[in-house]
């Protein structure tokens, strides 16, 4: 009996512990399913991003008058051909012709802004584009890109609590893309400025912009590559997050809420997203930025030289003995620039930049652009087998996007544009048989006043209100003594039409 009872005492003990054992296996279990797996993280949230700096980006809507005179004529109209002579190439619409601009019907193409010649007042504005921005300063600074506001009248940035602002263009950079907007306001929500050298591969980030119009459109992705070059000045960020027109100009986040980059271009073959999109550095674009607020341009260095647009090959490198990772090659070194006064000379080849070693043109340009005038750069240049370091001054970059000419191809210094817009020249002998002049100036460069007139290069101007032109410093002279309050006339010839044109000069 005694041992019955110690056998079944046994078994309960038995049976207790496997029940101990069942519970704590479960809760085991639990635990594990309810924890991320090892050096597993969790996808990013980026709501709480959204809800803080969503209201600093912006969206960003151009207005610009017609390109092209959309008055409406019938062939049978006895002005039709009177205005199809006189007026820009297609400017008028043809009903015969489907690619005529006008026609409906037509494939957009872009073309010269201009109105009705002797049109006084402007043509009406009409929606150019949409694109984003962001807030760059709480006092009214906005940065998006230069082609979104390219050819642009009337800029109107709206913000994501429905306030309309008419903005001011500050200025634009066309080689990194970057224009700076200022509105009239203060307080506003400005985004948190991070450090695009610090971006890595692999990395989270968050595009907001308008994309085809549809505001405050949020997109998320990685950072695909750094620094890929696509032919332009700028080293683009590579992102996969959604990016279509209409988020140019919008700010890239990173997942701590900073702006890493401005959405610039995607890669695409029917103009929508594919996978590919590519962002400006946010620190190229604040060191544009801050120079465009403080002096309205950009200012980048030079040396004056011209590289070979070609990469030194394999064959040409081993036949020059060349080593590996050879650099470029100088084409030509301006007389009395900086780099000749050190000695530097056309077919050096240039190995290093302050030390870092260049793979190809963009490389040089790149360093050297960004550097203040005044300041100097080591060249590292191999030359016949020997390698030597040279130490350039900075010189000042011409403002242009590109480098322009200095003289044009008879020699003759290039002329900038007069109050009206004009670049005139006086008449040549082909001049006076073709169009049998015997007065006036012809037209060489317009723009401003003289081309929303509908004035175009090639047209001859024989007088100014009552006086004939004789010559262009003549006109030139006249010019500069024209009333801006008033409107003036100006009797044009174009081909064997001639008629007056009417038009205000600029106050400047």
């Amino acid at each position: 009996m005694n041992n019955h009872v110690a056998n079944v005492a046994s078994a309960s003990k038995v049976l207790n512990f496997k029940w101990v054992i069942a519970a704590f296996f479960v809760v085991a279990c639990s635990l594990l399913v309810a924890m991320p797996h090892a050096g597993a993280k969790e996808l990013p949230d980026f709501t709480e991003l959204v809800d803080k700096f969503g209201p600093s980006v912006v969206n960003v809507s151009t207005k610009a008058r017609p390109r092209q005179a959309q008055a409406q004529f019938d062939e049978n109209d006895p002005m039709y051909e009177f205005f199809r002579r006189f007026m820009p190439p297609g400017a008028v619409p043809n009903p015969s012709n489907p690619n005529t601009p006008g026609n409906p019907n037509a494939p957009r193409r872009k073309s010269p802004r201009t109105v009705p010649p002797g049109t006084a007042e402007e043509a009406p504005l009409r929606n150019l584009g949409v694109g984003s921005g962001f807030i760059f300063s709480s006092d009214g600074y906005v940065l998006t890109n230069a082609h979104v506001v390219a050819d642009a009248d009337e800029v109107t940035v709206t913000l994501t609590d429905k306030r309309e602002f008419k903005a001011k263009v500050i200025g634009a950079d066309q080689r990194t893309d970057i224009a700076v907007l200022k509105l009239a306001a203060t307080d506003l929500p400005k985004v948190n400025i991070g450090d695009s050298d610090k971006v890595r591969v692999g990395e989270w980030v968050m595009a907001i912009g308008s994309p085809f119009g549809f505001e405050n459109t949020v997109t998320a992705g990685i950072v695909s590559a750094k620094t890929r070059d696509t032919g332009d000045f700028v080293p683009f960020i590579q992102t996969d997050a959604a990016v279509n027109p209409g988020n140019s100009g919008g700010p890239l986040f990173n997942i701590k809420g900073e702006v890493v980059g401005i959405n610039s271009q995607i890669f695409s073959g029917g103009g929508g997203y594919i996978g590919i999109s590519f962002a400006i550095p946010i620190n190229t674009a604040v060191d544009t930025a801050n120079q465009i607020i403080k002096s309205g341009k950009v200012t980048r260095g030079r040396i004056a030289i011209e590289m070979m647009p070609a990469p030194i090959t394999d064959d040409l490198a081993s036949a020059l003995g060349l080593p590996a990772s050879p650099g470029v090659m100088i084409k030509t070194v301006e007389e009395g620039g900086p780099a000749d006064k050190v000695g530097v000379k056309a077919r050096d080849i240039i190995r290093k930049v302050d030390g870092s070693a260049v793979k190809n043109n963009i490389d040089v340009i790149r360093n050297i652009s960004s550097k203040a005038p005044g300041s100097q750069v080591t060249l590292t240049i191999w030359r016949k087998g020997v390698e030597k370091d040279y130490v350039v001054t900075i010189a000042e970059a011409p403002a242009d996007a590109a480098p322009v000419a200095s003289k044009k191809d008879d020699g003759t210094p290039f002329q900038e544009a007069d109050r009206l817009g004009l670049v005139v020249r006086d008449l040549i002998a082909k001049d006076k048989i073709e169009q049998k002049l015997t007065l006036g100036v012809i037209i060489e460069d317009v723009d401003g006043p003289a081309e929303r007139a509908g004035l175009q290069a090639g047209d001859a101007i024989l007088a100014l209100n009552n006086t004939e032109i004789k010559n262009a410093a003549q006109f030139n002279q006249l010019v500069t003594k024209i009333d801006s309050k008033k409107a003036i006339a100006l009797l044009v010839q174009r081909g064997k039409e001639t008629r007056y044109i009417t038009l205000k000069p600029d106050s400047k």
